[in-house]
């Protein structure tokens, strides 16, 4: 009985889980295109904190239509701070990688988030990694370091692989952080205190972006790409990445940034004219093989339960 049970609540859980996940890898996919359209005519980090400061009141609006109360303790505060590194300080890093990379290159850079998670966990946690793992992450850098291959332009620019770098590194820890703290908060207000702290730390950027002050409104793509940035991107999205760092876990959540980069390459080339080329393919085939040997144990684990 216990055993049908335990068997009834993880396919209970899996139906839950799925369509979350499944939705945070197709908002995703679009965001790094979306990015480039909505700095194509605007200022990036202009562009940027007019994304948050549009997508505050509108969490605002859900959160007073769902009639869910914002916790204020410090515990809480605490993690909405955590959860804003994810958010407006990985993408502060983001927007500025725009100036040096392609849309592709910076969802495929985002592809590392797994591997930046793993280590993290290994060396802060002592969480010990098997050889089959360790092979997975190997063959998920030979995959990756494959499709950057494809724009030798990106492949050179240092500066923008230190930017998406830092951006990678910044979303890892805030995973890890948010997971730490433990605030025991809804998933929508996590994601909503973290958007209002995003929107403050964002005017931190005024005095050295005052000059910069757009003096006319942008196109349509562009103002199409920030409409979808703050509805899809920062308040859909953002339900959808907390909701899941409450159920699964830190690696198994970095994991949709690997997925996102196969379909983000699928909408550039469709949407942007983006260039096909055969490393993309064969990087793609090593980045899925490295990431099935990096959860092996974990699909063994799922397939025995069930």
């Amino acid at each position: 009985m216990g055993s049908k049970h335990t068997l009834y609540t993880m396919e209970s859980k899996i139906k839950t889980v799925v369509p979350i996940y499944v939705s945070l890898v197709l908002i995703w996919a679009l965001t790094p295109l979306a990015i480039v359209w909505s700095v194509a005519e605007i200022p990036k980090l202009w562009s940027l904190m007019l994304r948050f400061c549009l997508a505050a009141p509108v969490i605002a609006l859900v959160l007073v239509v769902l009639k869910v109360r914002l916790p204020l303790t410090r515990t809480a505060l605490h993690s909405y701070l955590a959860g804003s590194f994810s958010l407006v300080v990985s993408q502060t890093f983001t927007y500025l990688a725009t100036g040096y990379l392609s849309s592709g290159m910076i969802a495929l850079m985002f592809g590392f988030a797994p591997i930046v998670a793993g280590l993290i966990a290994y060396l802060l946690y002592r969480h010990r990694l098997s050889g089959i793992q360790w092979l997975g992450m190997a063959v998920a850098i030979v995959g990756l370091y494959t499709n950057t291959m494809a724009d030798e332009a990106a492949r050179l620019d240092t500066v923008g692989l230190v930017l998406m770098f830092s951006a990678i590194f910044t979303y890892a820890i805030s995973i890890f952080w948010v997971k730490h703290i433990n605030a025991r908060i809804p998933p929508i207000a996590q994601a909503s205190g973290s958007i209002f702290v995003s929107t403050l730390i964002s005017f931190c950027f005024l005095p050295f972006i005052w000059a910069e002050m757009p003096q006319a409104m942008p196109g349509a793509r562009s103002m199409m790409a920030i409409g979808y940035l703050v509805i899809a991107s920062s308040v859909l999205g953002m339900f959808c990445y907390f909701n899941l760092m409450q159920k699964i876990s830190a690696t198994t959540l970095s994991l949709a940034t690997v997925l996102t980069p196969m379909l983000a390459i699928g909408f550039g080339i469709l949407l942007n004219d983006e260039p096909f080329k055969i490393n993309i393919v064969i990087g793609t085939a090593l980045v899925i093989t490295g990431l099935l040997l990096y959860f092996y144990r974990d699909l063994t684990a799922l397939r025995a339960k069930q």
